[in-house]
């Protein structure tokens, strides 16, 4: 059997590429960590890291092993999780996963909410358009924009957000107030690589290519900042753009879209009441903002 603090030290000094950074992160001392790689490597018999300028470099097998390390360290904290709170206990953690534009514009009132009702709960959010792996307990609850796919879930559909495309006011001053996406000098804001969004447009028949983009990212959060700069004209959530009078909605009639809203947990967390608090808080609070 692989000791587990061995496999801890192998993924600090992978992310931190050193030995003193991965003991700095660990809160263990460099020797200490240097014969955990040590040990792990004569168990395995090969080698981990080579010293190359830039620190330790990493060998075939260490980034051979890194999905299996992690994966552990995945179940790990859940299990410390899970440990954390009686079943029947409101108190402990839960580790709440959502997309950027979700976990920074639209949960931060519903936590604070959850905060004030239940003050022996801690959070732990991961905000990231990446979708966490629930059944190997990446994440406790989930926040989706999708339907989720994975079995063994439980799962609730909130509604659907529309999606549309908006202007600032000091952009349509400036501009005058755009007739199409493609009319020469519109400055349109969208993605760059992310091949999600071109498949799930392409799937809605909705024809949109990077080229026609002034400003390309794939960060949600930086597309809702130019539109707010009054860059140019972008997609926003419509209860989102709501909330500044100056984001004025246009070209109504060329882009529809909807996001639906879904709620996920995995069916083992349903008899923890601290799991189903925040499930059904969420499920209550992403409902009235979906219908403001």
């Amino acid at each position: 059997m692989v000791n587990w603090d061995h496999l801890r030290a192998l993924l600090a000094v992978l992310d931190e590429g050193s030995l003193s950074g991965a003991a700095r992160s660990l809160g263990l001392t460099q020797p200490t960590v240097g014969r955990h790689i040590e040990a792990l490597e004569a168990q395995l018999g090969a080698p981990l890291f080579t010293r190359s300028a830039s620190g330790l470099a990493p060998t075939e097998t260490a980034l051979t092993l890194r999905p299996h390390a992690e994966t552990m360290a995945a179940a790990a904290e859940a299990l410390a999780r899970t440990a954390s709170g009686e079943a029947e206990s409101l108190s402990g953690v839960i580790r709440l996963t959502a997309a950027e534009v979700v976990g920074v514009e639209v949960l931060p009132p519903i936590l604070t909410g959850f905060r004030e009702a239940h003050p022996e709960i801690a959070i732990e959010l991961a905000i990231s358009n990446r979708q966490e792996d629930l059944l190997r307990r990446e994440a406790d609850i989930a926040v989706r924009m999708v339907r989720p796919t994975q079995g063994a879930l439980l799962a609730k559909r909130v509604g659907a957000v529309p999606l549309k495309l908006y202007a600032h006011r000091r952009y349509i001053a400036a501009h005058g107030t755009p007739r199409s996406l493609t009319e020469a000098g519109v400055a349109a804001i969208g993605f760059d690589r992310d091949t999600q969004t071109m498949t799930a447009l392409a799937d809605r028949q909705i024809s949109l290519s990077r080229e026609m983009f002034a400003l390309r990212t794939d960060n949600d959060l930086a597309q809702l900042a130019a539109l707010r700069a009054g860059f140019g004209v972008g997609a926003c959530q419509a209860p989102i753009a709501r909330r500044d009078a100056d984001l004025i909605p246009v070209l109504e009639d060329a882009f529809r879209y909807e996001l639906e809203v879904w709620v996920a947990m995995h069916e083992d967390l349903k008899s923890s009441r601290r799991m189903r608090a925040m499930f059904d808080w969420l499920v209550e609070g992403l409902s009235a903002y979906v219908r403001s």
